[in-house]
């Protein structure tokens, strides 16, 4: 029997081309499919770029899945090298970067309902716990973001000198800490606990208060501050 040959993007008529769409019609015209298919610009012997594209998103299940791969967990789908999973994090981080310039100037923590609001929608669906900063003014504007570690909370990984040596170089004020909880559950654990005092009293001796530490569950979080923990 006779294998089907799997359709190649020459052989797309030229107008539906993801990139003769985009001059066309514009970005966001285009599909997530597309825009990858964009960013790969070759598939593969075996497949055309938008099969390709489509064995990304099928890979990482979401567009958002994306925004923390590994170039192992990039090459591990068949027909993405090195090259192309470098072209893929290379763009990912940009669109990160313009989005963060857009809002990290402008915006203000007023309540533990804006830090977590701020964080909720990078932070909610995260497989791995993530500890955030927020460096903020005198105003409580966000001066700069930063993640200071990926893996389970620990007091020991959490070293206050790291967090506040930074608070100093960016003039912060104060400071606001989060990070998830990728079970979904945001009650804090006896290490979230105590990694919260530790940074009260460190924050205490170099003049930087802590405002608040977040824990971020699924679309719902928990403030240490208002539960009395600082």
């Amino acid at each position: 029997m006779k294998l089907e040959t799997p359709m190649m993007i020459r052989d797309v008529h030229m107008a539906d081309r993801p990139r003769e769409r985009l001059i066309a019609q514009g970005a966001i015209s285009l599909s997530n499919q597309e825009l990858i298919a964009i960013l790969l610009r070759t598939g593969t012997k075996q497949e055309s770029v938008l099969h390709l594209a489509n064995s990304v998103l099928t890979h990482f299940e979401q567009i958002q899945g994306l925004k923390d791969a590994t170039i192992e967990e990039m090459t591990a789908i068949k027909g993405i090298g090195r090259a192309k999973a470098v072209q893929l994090m290379a763009a990912v981080e940009l669109g990160r970067r313009l989005s963060s310039k857009q809002t990290d100037t402008k915006f203000t923590i007023r309540s533990p309902k804006d830090a977590a609001s701020y964080l909720m929608a990078d932070m909610t669906s995260l497989k791995q716990e993530h500890f955030v900063v927020l460096f903020l003014n005198i105003k409580n504007q966000v001066l700069h973001r930063q993640t200071i570690f990926v893996g389970s909370l620990n007091a020991s990984i959490v070293h206050p000198r790291e967090i506040f040596r930074e608070a100093v170089r960016r003039a912060a004020a104060s400071i606001v800490v989060a990070h998830n909880h990728p079970s979904g559950n945001p009650a804090p654990s006896p290490e979230d606990i105590a990694v919260t005092k530790r940074l009260v009293e460190a924050g205490s001796i170099v003049g930087i208060e802590l405002l608040d530490h977040i824990i971020i569950g699924d679309h719902q979080f928990i403030s240490l501050n208002e539960k009395g923990f600082m």
